[in-house]
């Protein structure tokens, strides 16, 4: 405990630190677009509060924020999709899903965990959509849906399994996961802003250029060698190898996203800027890095 207090208390002061560099940042340089590291900023301060009160009092509390997140998320993705009224039985049943699946990291059944979502979900969720509802855009509906489940729901609930797998690390591999993911999405954003040239994919994310994930990449591998001996158990080689895998899955999370979001919102300019305040613009990264992480560490670890 006495650990994990002097982490949390290091993390705040490190936020507190970061965020008057925001503002004075933004004095001086008010030509510079930072909003989106201020959004990612307030989205860090409500983590520490989750990771507070998980660490203080209950890893059950984090599950429910958590559960909480991935509602409000999952709600704003069904939120920029043009659906009709035949749809809306089907979203009922996506929400109705997110209990079950943060039910099954309560009982620590990772099989029904890990099968839910990808396998009964995706088999029984048409079924709303096919009694008396017709074929009319029925592969559209219930595609969307499950891209959204699999992203918002199964992806982020990996976060919660955490401190159920490995009570002893829970905590500070999460902590670990998510450091590096925003400390990832932060750096190539600046760098973007700084010296970035050659886009991913301008079309849907001006923000996310080579430049930026080159050196998003070195830095987040840097941060991930210097901090995973206090967090984690891992040893020095997957150390390295986790900061680098959590950029790369970053990076592919924050692309998928944005991608989703325009091909949703096309002819929609004024929603997809609304939507940059959003949820999903915040933990799009988590919903790659999550997993992934996740698995990894499962796989080559017996602590999980």
């Amino acid at each position: 405990m006495d650990s994990s207090l002097l982490t949390l208390i290091l993390i705040f002061a490190t936020l507190s630190a970061i965020q008057l560099i925001y503002y004075a940042i933004g004095k001086i340089q008010p030509d510079k677009d930072y909003t989106g590291i201020g959004f990612r900023i307030t989205t860090w301060w409500g983590m520490l509060f989750i990771f507070c009160l998980a660490t203080l009092l209950n890893p059950v509390v984090s599950l429910l924020s958590l559960m909480v997140l991935s509602f409000f998320a999952l709600k704003e993705y069904f939120s920029m999709i043009r659906s009709r009224k035949a749809d809306r039985r089907l979203f009922l049943w996506a929400y109705l899903s997110i209990p079950l699946q943060f039910y099954w990291i309560y009982i620590e059944w990772y099989g029904m965990f890990i099968v839910f979502i990808p396998v009964y979900v995706f088999l029984l969720l048409p079924l709303p959509r096919l009694i008396n509802k017709g074929t009319v855009g029925f592969l559209r509906s219930v595609s969307r849906a499950q891209w959204g489940l699999m992203l918002m729901v199964f992806g982020l609930s990996h976060l919660a399994y955490f401190q159920f797998a490995t009570p002893q690390y829970g905590a500070g591999l999460v902590l670990f996961l998510v450091v590096l993911t925003q400390l990832n999405d932060v750096v190539h954003h600046l760098a973007s802003i700084y010296f970035g040239k050659r886009k991913v994919v301008p079309t849907s994310n001006p923000h996310l250029t080579w430049e930026g994930f080159a050196c998003a990449f070195l830095v987040t591998t840097g941060v991930s060698y210097l901090i995973y001996p206090y967090l984690t158990p891992l040893d020095l080689t997957f150390g390295i190898l986790s900061g680098m895998l959590i950029s790369l899955s970053g990076f592919f999370g924050s692309l998928t996203v944005s991608v989703l979001k325009r091909d949703l919102l096309i002819g929609d300019d004024d929603r997809f800027e609304a939507l940059k305040k959003s949820y999903l613009s915040r933990i799009d990264s988590l919903t790659y890095t999550s997993p992934v992480f996740f698995h990894v560490i499962r796989y080559f670890f017996d602590f999980m």
